[in-house]
């Protein structure tokens, strides 16, 4: 374990940056992909889209709720080891769920195998790379993210031309292989020793803490409220294209500019977070309120320009809203804290990620069409942006102390004050 006293900024940590890439890939590339499996699906078991929509939901709510688990193992074992058993799930969850014979086995196998390997695998990656950055942390978040949109933009397309080739079975049991590859990115972290490691305590005495934070409870419900409908495109895009009679190489080439515009926004984003003064909240606020607009104006674009226009615009603002939002958790929280703030976060807002597509899915089955969908995934984004303006310091024109450097200026008095106490006689 290297020991530093502050953030080293650089160093090791781009490796870390490296490691987060991949993962981020491997886990929601494949999740936002799974929209081309999402139409199989349906047609192999002739079930509702509602049921259908569960398996990608359990998985999203799987890693968000299992994330205080893999944050819990990552603080007493450190990152490396459980990020490799993570990938060793996820991988053995995408290989049963290609031998499944009725929804309940993919349920089981997508859902709650690959979903705990992804739970393993994403948030004590997040937080250990939290912790090697702190003047470039949203830039180091937004380039690791950066691997969601260019395998977004990959897998879309090749899942389909995989499916066309071997059929759904074939093309889950080539993720599988895919997923593999997390167990070599587990290897790469390096778990780092701050200063403020023993001033937070615990697990507990942190989580205690957390759960009497204020700001910290209502980023939580913010973050909840996106995240019901933040994921809802990458599993109905598709199918609402595919009711306009568009053909499935041309939906999924869509959902690869969307991905492209994901990439340019997470970037982009990242370098603002660092180079625009006042609270990073600010702009995830901005970004969130962008992204619930253009999802609600999606259903109203019947021609290929309009739909385009659109699908660039909501890939652009949901992926600049993705490194912002967890460089905004470090300021709340402190580096100290951020394995458990990320975990507990995660855990919560799975509740957004487990209703988020079935609701979607119900109101295609009510309706006949996607269009309330699309709109009321729009109207939660809008909700969890404006909780996000009442996070501290949000009208501020400078950024304003963090906590982790009020953490060190509670260690730097405490060791002052030690060195003064007199001697007993």
């Amino acid at each position: 374990m290297a020991h530093r006293a502050e953030p080293p900024d650089g160093g090791w940590g781009w490796m870390v940056v490296l490691s987060a890439f991949f993962q981020s890939a491997l886990v929601f590339g494949v999740l936002r992909s799974f929209g081309v499996f999402f139409v199989e699906l349906v047609a192999a078991f002739e079930e509702q889209a509602a049921r259908v929509s569960w398996i990608a939901s359990i998985g999203i709510a799987v890693q968000q709720f299992g994330s205080p688990v893999g944050s819990a193992l990552s603080t007493k074992y450190g990152p490396r080891p459980v990020v490799m058993a993570g990938g060793i799930l996820a991988a053995s969850g995408m290989l049963l769920a290609s031998l499944a014979t009725t929804l309940t086995h993919l349920y089981l196998s997508i859902g709650l195998l690959s979903g705990s390997g992804w739970a393993l695998t994403f948030t004590p990656t997040l937080a250990c790379l939290s912790r090697y950055f702190s003047r470039r942390r949203s830039l180091a978040t937004g380039l690791a993210l950066t691997g969601v949109g260019l395998s977004s933009f990959a897998f879309a397309p090749l899942f389909q031309w995989l499916v066309s080739l071997y059929a759904w079975r074939g093309a889950l049991l080539l993720v599988s292989a895919l997923s593999l590859h997390l167990v070599a990115c587990g290897a790469l972290l390096r778990p780092l020793s701050l200063m403020e490691d023993p001033v937070v305590g615990g697990p507990g005495a942190q989580l205690t803490s957390l759960l009497h934070h204020g700001p910290f409870l209502r980023y939580t419900v913010a973050l909840t409220l996106i995240n019901t409908g933040y994921f809802i495109p990458y599993v109905h895009l598709i199918a609402h294209l595919q009711d306009l009679d568009w053909d499935p190489l041309s939906a999924a080439f869509l959902v690869s500019v969307v991905a492209i515009s994901d990439l340019v926004g997470r970037v982009a984003s990242g370098w603002l977070g660092d180079a625009v003064p006042g609270p990073v909240a600010r702009l995830l606020m901005l970004w969130t309120t962008l992204t619930g607009v253009s999802l609600a104006l999606l259903p109203v674009a019947h021609t290929p320009t309009a739909l385009m226009a659109l699908a660039v615009a909501y890939g652009f603002t949901s992926g600049a809203l993705t490194p912002v939002a967890f460089s905004v958790l470090p300021e709340l929280v402190g580096t100290g804290r951020i394995y458990c703030g990320l975990g507990l976060v995660q855990m919560v807002e799975s509740i957004g990620g487990l209703l988020g597509a079935p609701l979607s899915g119900y109101l295609r089955d009510v309706t006949g069409n996607y269009t309330a969908s699309f709109v009321v995934a729009g109207s939660f984004l809008l909700a969890g942006s404006g909780i996000l303006m009442t996070l501290p310091h949000f009208c501020s024109l400078v950024s304003t102390s963090k906590p982790q450097d009020r953490i060190r200026e509670a260690v730097e008095t405490k060791v002052s004050l030690s060195k003064e106490e007199p001697e007993e006689d």
